[in-house]
């Protein structure tokens, strides 16, 4: 199979291009390097079946060259990180409509296989636990920047199953809920490789809210897995809209306490307030909590890394120095 990533110069996408390779496959790479980092995706590059384009999703021409000669493409590119959502919603919305309205431009000229990574954020204010993929859909007011993400993300997928029902493009959806390990970064305040550091280095554990808000880790290579299994399934998948998760829930108190234990630091939990985190009113959600029975039901995945083994991998790597 050959395939494009977009964004894949970032976390998920660096695995993915791992996991592709190693079985034979052919990729390609488009990313801007804006949030990506090459490092990720240095080791790949004397590999004969492994292209990288530095651009834009904007430029047409160099996403048509590369879709043609695609026979899949998985759409990672987006807007990373809180602080970016909060800092720079033009930034954001733009970065995730446009860019996906772009793919899938170049997907239909070629009738490439697409994948559309979109977000557990979607599910927004929802207070019907675990959230399945046809609950609906409750987000915060456009007053707050912060909800600009969720709803630009929420958009990419309309567009996407658009054109699965209107052309008959094989598109499918994933939310991905908190997908982390080894290789991640906490510039865009992703939380386990922030603890993992903090800790590592005998620094206050920073933990913004109560701390009581909770959340679900799925470690990446599980998120590889599902993924590699939705591309090989079109027929059953196609037109859906799947969610990639762990099922075991854990508060940011309790994170972090898990994290001070598997480091053995001497670091403190110090709650940070919202308002200083990120803007005066900023919204979170308390709890975010995939039903994963429909991907389940369709490839035979769930995912099968525990909490403590993913830090445990996230220590391994920050503590050999890799950490980007």
């Amino acid at each position: 199979m050959r395939v494009l990533i977009t964004g894949g110069a970032g976390f998920i996408g660096a695995h993915l291009t791992r996991a592709l390779l190693a079985r034979g496959d052919s990729v390609a790479i488009l990313d801007n390097l804006s949030t990506g980092n090459f490092n990720n995706i240095r080791e790949f590059t004397p590999h004969p079946n492994f292209a990288f384009a530095v651009d834009d999703l904007s430029n047409a021409l160099v996403l048509d060259r590369l879709a043609s000669s695609a026979d899949a493409i998985v759409h990672l590119a987006a807007a990373v990180g809180v602080f970016v959502v909060v800092e720079r919603p033009t930034e954001t919305i733009e970065t995730n409509v446009l860019g996906t309205h772009a793919v899938l431009a170049a997907a239909r000229r070629y009738r490439c296989r697409t994948l559309i990574a979109s977000t557990s954020e979607v599910y927004g204010k929802g207070i019907k636990v675990p959230f399945s993929e046809d609950d609906d859909i409750v987000l915060g007011p456009s007053i707050r920047s912060r909800w600009c993400y969720a709803a630009s993300k929420l958009l990419d997928e309309f567009l996407g199953l658009a054109a699965y029902r209107e052309f008959e493009l094989p598109v499918t959806v994933v939310r991905f809920f908190n997908t982390v390990g080894p290789g991640q970064t906490g510039r865009y305040g992703m939380v386990v490789p922030r603890f993992v550091r903090q800790a590592l280095h005998h620094e206050p554990i920073t933990v913004y809210g109560d701390g009581e808000q909770s959340r679900c880790f799925c470690h990446v290579h599980d998120t590889v897995r599902a993924l590699l299994a939705l591309l090989e399934q079109p027929q059953q998948t196609a037109g859906e809209v799947f969610n990639i998760g762990s099922n075991h829930e854990v508060t940011i108190n309790q994170l972090a306490a898990t994290v001070i234990e598997r480091t053995d630091s001497a670091s403190t939990i110090q709650h940070v307030p919202y308002s200083e985190a990120y803007a005066p009113g900023f919204e979170d959600m308390r709890r975010r909590v995939p039903d994963t029975t429909k991907i389940g039901k369709a490839v035979g995945w769930q995912a099968q890394k525990s909490l403590e083994q993913i830090i445990d991998d996230v220590v391994r790597h920050e503590a050999e120095g890799a950490g980007a």
